[in-house]
């Protein structure tokens, strides 16, 4: 199953630091569990983080409310699983602001068919986004609001030069990782901007993604979440992450859609 990745591929770079850690002797969920215990993760009770078979949830319990409260991370033989864990080990403050959001909710409100506007908007973030750090100065805004205009052309082909440079894309959502085993153009993330000094790009990688950890996990302590927050974005048209990105493939107006008057996305 872990032979199908192809870790060459740019949007794996945020995760794999921590798949190049795990050891091919042992099955990955007890990987996770000793790097997780390295690492001294807890949850936000303070609960020694550790990863188990998905059938020691219980029948009933929600995943979110099973983790919440025992520090015990459900975890199933497969790709989507595999991802999760590993962002659990590169974004763990995140990972448990979120779980902390979501277990609130189901407290509140049960689990439930509807799992309102907070759930709902921790739910999209854990499986599907991208964590967009852009420059905080007239430039980077200017990227910004190509992307939330849906102006691709602009964002990616006119402004290519600032990819790398006022922006950088950090996948985040495990399942947004699975589909990109096997990469679509449609696949879209739900994308979260990041505003970030100039201090930042001059960090290394490493202390690049503890300063996204630490940051976005404070904003959703501070702020909350909703779906409002995100901005769709093509995982293939990030500059430099397809060998493709001519301008045909850009005029894909069946992925690359212009803003509709009232589309319901998130803006």
């Amino acid at each position: 199953m872990l032979d199908t990745i192809d870790w060459s591929r740019p949007w794996y770079e945020s995760v794999r630091d921590a798949a190049g850690l795990l050891s091919k002797d042992a099955h990955f969920r007890d990987e996770f569990s000793r790097q997780a215990a390295a690492l001294g993760l807890r949850n936000h009770l303070g609960l020694p983080l550790s990863f188990v078979p998905q059938e020691d949830l219980p029948e009933g319990t929600a995943y979110e409310q099973h983790i919440g409260a025992t520090g015990c991370v459900p975890t199933r033989d497969n790709l989507h699983d595999f991802f999760n864990g590993l962002v659990w080990l590169t974004f763990p403050r995140i990972k448990v602001q979120l779980n902390a959001l979501q277990a609130a909710q189901i407290a509140l409100d049960g689990v439930g068919k509807s799992r309102g506007p907070a759930r709902d908007g921790a739910t999209i973030f854990d499986e599907n986004a991208a964590l967009l750090v852009v420059r905080d100065n007239a430039a980077g805004q200017a990227l910004i609001d190509a992307l939330r205009g849906h102006r691709w052309h602009e964002a990616f082909v006119e402004r290519r030069a600032q990819w790398g440079v006022d922006a950088e894309a950090w996948l985040f959502g495990h399942a947004l990782m699975e589909k990109l085993v096997a990469p679509r153009k449609a696949i879209t993330a739900h994308t979260r901007i990041v505003l970030a000094g100039e201090e930042f790009f001059t960090l290394d990688h490493a202390a690049r993604r503890a300063w996204i950890d630490a940051t976005v996990s404070r904003q959703l302590a501070g702020e909350g979440l909703s779906t409002a927050g995100f901005t769709p974005m093509q995982a293939l048209g990030v500059p430099g992450w397809w060998p493709e990105q001519d301008e045909a493939f850009y005029a894909d107006t069946t992925v690359f859609r212009a803003k509709r008057a009232s589309s319901g996305q998130a803006q």
